[in-house]
């Protein structure tokens, strides 16, 4: 197992060396999500492969704003949902 993780080091590394730092990855796509991307990339003169990239980026961009909002209100106090709901119809607002 040893020799199988040194291969695939090497391999990666030889890769990666060729290719620019980019990686193959096998995705499996619906028939219609597939055909869409392929009208896509030969509309805007791009390939499949970039805007993947684009989407993956921008979907990853966005998990990092969510994740800046949560650590940003990491030290607000916790509201028990049942306490909420209580007050909210005690108050006529339910």
């Amino acid at each position: 197992m040893a020799n199988l993780d040194r291969f695939d080091v090497l391999t990666s590394w030889r890769y990666d060396r060729g290719m620019g730092g980019q990686k193959r990855a096998t995705v499996y796509l619906d028939s219609d999500l597939h055909r869409a991307l392929r009208l896509k990339a030969a509309a805007t003169d791009r390939s499949i492969s970039e805007i993947v990239n684009e989407a993956v980026r921008r979907s990853l961009a966005e998990d990092a704003i969510d994740l800046a909002a949560i650590e940003s209100r990491v030290a607000e106090p916790d509201a028990d949902f049942g306490v909420v709901v209580k007050g909210m119809k005690r108050r006529g607002q339910l």
